[in-house]
């Protein structure tokens, strides 16, 4: 028995149960793989068939592969029991110039069509690996771990990042690409005049990897609840001249809520920090080439009527949303490659089972335009580093089953 299916994107091969293999195959034989496919005819491969790809397989495959479709190599994916018709369209790919892979171009690029339904057709009967039997990776709630990084910071900046002492500013209400930017700025002795409180910053940042930073930074952007203007003295008038605030609101806003990820927010900011920024960007113990000639105009009455304005207003949450688990993650990714990766559509690749590694290779070629998709694209652009390696996890970890396609009498 076979299903014809129609497809606007790609050529397909199909799996059945019972005494073979049937193929689905595109008549446009000329079109690339990435092409708008005619309709899909079944081809049936019988056990000769499978052996001539067993063949083929041996001598082009197996040596990354492996003949068993169980991949020894880094990188390198799995193909035991992957959809057919995903193998097929995959090769056809490579052999249109649609794939970069050097390697694999060179392979392929001599098979004939036959050849390579026949390759398609032999891993695609074999019994997929099996979920790994080591423990799977534990995940690291990227927040929870950004409150235990963020430890060492709670005796100057509490635990909340709400400061209560003059001189220290206020973690919440900032972007993580701003907050990441300045510990690293202070990590590596840039824009910041190391004197003693600086040097303590520093102390306190060296040992921490960008992961990390990384992780403190979410925290802190996701400290919503508590949003709240520092808790310390605000002296000095609010009533600002329009000309002064003209200088500030097109990075700075009006609400003082930064306009891009890399600009701080102002509102609720301890105003002694503040005001010690910018007496450094007027001074030039502080250099930028955006904040120092604005800083040089400001007269000593601006300055502290300035930081009281913006001191005097509440902080906004960022817009940074709860990373996803790799569960929620894989709900979403569910819909397209099946229950827990098992996929029931001929051409989208079965996930469950595969090795790790090429799992979190994909993902980040996807990122990168490396590997070319509309809804992969779209869909990995969002990932972080934790949210990929979560991913990779979960559907290596699952267990992969076989899909079988039914046809019935048209009406």
């Amino acid at each position: 028995m076979a299903i014809v299916h129609k497809t606007a994107q790609v050529l397909a091969v199909m799996l059945l149960a019972g005494s073979g293999l049937a193929l689905l195959r595109s008549d446009a034989g000329a079109q690339t793989a990435r092409e708008n496919a005619a309709e899909l005819r079944p081809l049936y491969a019988m056990g000769v068939d499978i052996a001539e790809g067993k063949q083929l397989a041996t001598s082009v495959c197996s040596k990354c592969h492996g003949l068993d479709g169980i991949a020894k190599v880094k990188e390198v994916p799995n193909l035991a029991g992957q959809r057919p018709s995903y193998l097929y369209r995959e090769l056809k790919a490579y052999q249109a110039g649609d794939r970069t892979n050097a390697d694999m171009i060179e392979k392929v690029k001599f098979l004939s069509d036959d050849a390579i339904v026949k390759v398609a057709a032999y891993y695609a009967s074999l019994d997929s690996a099996l979920a790994p039997d080591t423990p799977a990776p534990i995940f690291i709630d990227p927040v929870e771990a950004g409150k235990s990084a963020a430890a060492p910071c709670a005796k100057c900046h509490e635990e909340s990042g709400i400061s209560k002492t003059a001189g220290v500013p206020n973690l919440i209400g900032l972007s993580p690409k701003y907050l990441i930017d300045t510990m690293k700025a202070y990590q590596g002795g840039e824009d910041r005049k190391l004197d003693a409180k600086n040097e303590k910053m520093k102390k306190a940042l060296d040992n921490l990897s960008e992961k990390d930073l990384g992780h403190i930074a979410l925290y802190y952007a996701l400290q919503s609840e508590s949003l709240t203007r520092a808790q310390t003295p605000n002296e000095g008038s609010t009533a600002v001249s329009k000309e002064t605030l003209a200088q500030c609101v097109k990075c700075h806003g009006e609400d003082g809520v930064g306009t891009s990820p890399a600009t701080p927010s102002l509102a609720g900011q301890d105003a002694s920090y503040m005001l010690k920024a910018l007496t450094a960007y007027k001074d030039g113990s502080r250099d930028d080439d955006v904040m120092s000639p604005r800083a040089k105009k400001l007269s000593d009455e601006d300055k502290p009527n300035l930081v009281a304005f913006y001191s005097s207003l509440t902080p906004k949450p960022t817009g940074v949303a709860k990373p996803l688990t790799p569960v929620e993650w894989a709900e979403k990714c569910d819909r397209c490659h099946g229950a827990n990766g098992n996929s029931a559509r001929p051409n989208v690749p079965a996930l469950a089972s595969q090795r790790l590694d090429y799992l979190t290779k994909v993902l980040k070629d996807y990122q990168t335009g490396v590997r070319q998709s509309k809804e992969m694209s779209a869909m990995s652009s969002v990932l972080t580093d934790d949210d990929i390696n979560g991913l990779a996890a979960h559907y290596a970890y699952q267990k992969s089953k076989s899909v079988v396609f039914v046809t019935v009498p048209s009406k």
